[in-house]
């Protein structure tokens, strides 16, 4: 299963090639209407440029996908960013390439590579989140099961607690985990009543890698 990952900040850097200037941004994005916002103040900022290209991905299995050339040969421009983007499996992320030209013609080929190389060393300086994708349930169980919950079931993270006759815990746990929950109930000898799947969420974790 591939882990999705998602930028922690804005991130940028810039590259020269052949005295052309390539401009590469990086955001986190959560929505299209977010990408227009970013594309819009970047094309302010650099009306003078000669190229602002574009991709991003969108959405916990990168459903949402668009890329621009902006004026620069097919293909040549924003493929090779939406490459470099899934190559490296992140998600919720909109890349921006702005290109400066400087005289000296790239060929199709150079372009793919001047593109792809933005994105790809853009991408070496950022801090991500992996995406993980957990379940959210909930239980019904006794003072004691609860206090027992606590001991020997360390895979689940809990969000709410109810104490009234019994006690109701809202919780999760990686998707796995769940599929374990029933026999280590059962194996502690823990009674817990109306176990509720609330269905799939996804969380972040810092990860470097």
């Amino acid at each position: 299963m591939i882990i999705l990952k998602r930028i922690q900040q804005t991130y940028e850097n810039t590259i020269i090639i052949q005295k052309s200037e390539f401009i590469t941004r990086l955001f986190r994005v959560e929505s299209v209407n977010e990408v227009e916002e970013i594309l819009e103040k970047i094309r302010k900022k650099h009306y003078d440029a000669t190229h602002n290209c574009y991709a991003y991905i969108i959405g916990d299995n990168q459903e949402i996908q668009k890329c621009s050339d902006d004026g620069e040969p097919q293909k040549t421009a924003g493929a090779p960013m939406m490459d470099a983007l899934k190559k490296n499996n992140v998600t919720n992320i909109l890349a921006i390439v702005t290109r400066y030209f400087g005289g000296t013609l790239l060929g199709a080929g150079g372009l793919v590579r001047a593109y792809s190389s933005s994105v790809s060393e853009c991408l070496k300086l950022c801090d991500f989140y992996e995406v993980k994708k957990q379940i959210s349930f909930s239980l019904t169980t006794s003072y004691g099961g609860y206090n027992t919950i606590l001991k020997v079931i360390p895979y689940i993270t809990i969000s709410e607690v109810s104490f009234t006759t019994d006690v109701i815990i809202n919780a999760t746990c990686d998707i796995e985990k769940f599929e374990q929950l029933d026999s280590d109930l059962y194996k502690y000898k823990i009674s817990a009543q109306a176990i509720t799947n609330l269905g799939e969420i996804s969380i972040e974790v810092s990860s470097n890698t």
